[in-house]
């Protein structure tokens, strides 16, 4: 079992799964959110977007867009992009593999049926994944997306989303930030933090059909 990194991990890792997504490929910021959509926080964090122009890449639980179409509904029509986070936000590497393609499987079924969307990307809940994830992976044409910065915003602690995005902000960062009550205080604010820290450094903020083609 590998545990979630901080930042980036070691190159060793990144050589074992080089097929998932550490970085962006075009050299551009890429900003994502797991665990929603959430009453509370999405609609902030929709706004939020839409003023700065920006598009995000949102892993989502099955089981909390069942209740809330309407907000999974505004976060495809303002053009940002859905990612599975499994139906029930399960740590994968606890479950058997009948378990884990169930859980991920239930999530694209979903979307297909409920919203026509064809579901590209996957993130483990926790960032927790195993030598058996590729594959599973493979067999249902997701890719995993990981992060290189991760802005602990789930601890409700302004100065830990400083702290990181100063220290370890990179041209081809993908930042995780999250869709939830745990971070309903900071996370505004931590956008707000990406956005005019890479502003000042003369980096740019892509999308997720360029950051990850």
């Amino acid at each position: 079992m590998f545990q979630k990194y901080k930042y980036d991990p070691p190159s060793v890792i990144k050589k074992i799964f080089n097929d998932f997504y550490w970085n962006t490929l075009d050299n551009k910021i890429l900003i994502t959110f797991d665990d929603g959509p959430n009453l509370g926080t999405t609609e902030k964090i929709l706004k939020s977007l839409k003023e700065k122009k920006l598009k995000a890449l949102f892993f989502c639980v099955g089981n909390n867009i069942r209740n809330h179409e309407g907000l999974l509904k505004q976060i495809l029509t303002e053009g940002h992009t859905i990612g599975n986070h499994t139906f029930n936000h399960k740590k994968i590497t606890a479950l058997k593999e009948k378990e884990i393609n169930n859980e991920i499987y239930s999530f694209n079924s979903f979307l297909k049926n409920q919203f026509d969307y064809e579901v590209k990307f996957f993130r483990p809940p926790y960032g927790r994944f195993n030598l058996s994830t590729a594959g599973l992976l493979n067999q249902q044409k997701l890719k995993n997306v990981m992060w290189s910065l991760l802005t602990y915003d789930y601890k409700n602690d302004l100065n830990l989303i400083k702290l990181a995005v100063n220290k370890y902000l990179k041209t081809n960062s993908i930042i995780v930030l999250h869709d939830s009550l745990k971070s309903k205080n900071v996370v505004l604010e931590g956008i707000e933090i990406i956005f005019e820290e890479a502003r000042k450094r003369g980096f740019e903020i892509g999308e997720p059909a360029g950051c990850l083609k």
